[in-house]
């Protein structure tokens, strides 16, 4: 397959341009995402130069659109990134650059966490430090904050966007009722308007459709998806009744050896779909068409995404740069119609009450 060039899509209606895929950077750094104890590490995490070598090999092949968060690694992935722009300043103008805020970030202090104006203005002063920068291109609710007045959050986005320090505010891990509450409330006070969800999306994970897909659709919102295999799920690197036994070097087999470790949603274990039939046939569909596009079934996986209604940019985790380099050729395979529609069919899940009777009302009317 030949070298991909990453096309480019706007950011919600920001004029901004950003490619269709994006590097995420959860995997840079050792200790795990969120956890009090730094000691237990993940497998797969980069060390600072082998993060470097990634971003530089993404920029290489013109991606332009970094994602990362103040909890990974609790702030060293923002580090490294941050280490990387000083040795290529000349970059940091042709980059966007977005990270988030929730987790907490210092377990003894019970101010360090969530989405109130105390922590907001503190994390934007941090992670603006650790990148080495002057501005956040797309600063991102991590999720919802039930302990603070939604008001009071966007307030203080708000607030952040006027002095210069962040340019654009996105959301993360919401629901369909909490992202329309967000749009509608700064439609309110006249607030520039969210341009992005990132939310996990894949072919295992379809019940996003349900309502933030629409909610996107409707308000113009950039749909960023991240967990785009399934934490490995979706790279049909495993075969049925064979369970992964190296926790040093899989993430499935690391959480089937210890269930405990799954303390993200992402990452399942490989008994969760050891004997599920509907698994099985939709990575033997996915191998199939593979095989017409001389591709892997992990860019098939990544390929459908980016076939679906208001996606801008896929989000893809790389540990090694010929991970990287396999993922970021999914933009040269070009699902035709039949094959999305197989997909959507291999991988649909029942809609449950109110959604189904919903959708099928309304596709009953459309036939009438």
């Amino acid at each position: 397959m030949s070298s991909p060039k990453l096309p480019y899509r706007f950011l919600g209606t920001t004029g901004v341009k950003v490619t269709s895929l994006c590097l995420g950077t959860m995997t840079f750094g050792q200790a795990g995402i969120g956890l009090q104890d730094k000691s237990v590490i993940r497998p797969g995490q980069s060390n600072e130069q082998e993060s470097h070598e990634i971003l530089d090999q993404f920029v290489a092949a013109g991606g332009n659109f970094i994602d990362t968060a103040d909890a990974y690694q609790s702030g060293v992935a923002e580090t490294y990134i941050g280490s990387w722009l000083v040795k290529h300043p000349e970059l940091r103008k042709k980059l966007i650059i977005a990270t988030k805020l929730f987790i907490p970030m210092d377990y003894s202090d019970p101010n360090s966490g969530g989405l109130s104006r105390h922590h907001i203005m503190q994390a934007v002063e941090d992670s603006l430090k650790r990148l080495k920068t002057d501005y956040i291109d797309l600063y991102q609710t991590h999720m919802w904050d039930f302990a603070t007045d939604i008001e009071d959050t966007l307030h203080a986005l708000n607030d952040v966007v006027r002095t210069g320090k962040v340019h654009y505010i996105g959301v993360s891990n919401v629901t369909g009722w909490q992202l329309q509450k967000i749009v509608e409330t700064n439609k309110k006070f006249g607030y520039p308007q969210i341009v992005s969800l990132q939310v996990q999306y894949n072919l295992l994970c379809r019940e996003t459709e349900w309502e933030l897909v629409q909610v996107c659709q409707r308000e113009k919102i950039s749909l960023l998806p991240w967990s785009a295999l399934k934490g490995g799920m979706l790279t049909g690197k495993y075969k049925r009744g064979t369970v992964p036994t190296d926790p040093t070097s899989s993430r499935v087999a690391w959480v089937e050896e210890d269930p405990s470790k799954r303390w993200f949603e992402s990452q399942p274990s490989y008994s969760e779909y050891a004997n599920d039939d509907k698994y099985w046939a939709l990575i033997d569909t996915m191998k199939e068409i593979a095989k017409k596009h001389n591709a892997t079934v992990a860019q098939v996986a990544i390929a459908w995404l980016l076939k679906q209604p208001t996606v801008t940019s896929v989000i893809l985790g790389a540990r090694t740069k010929q991970q990287l380099a396999d993922n970021l050729a999914s933009v040269n395979v070009n699902l035709t119609d039949e094959e999305v529609k197989l997909l959507n069919e291999k991988s649909d899940i029942p809609m449950p009450y109110p959604y189904g009777v919903i959708d099928r009302m309304n596709k009953f009317l459309q036939r009438c």
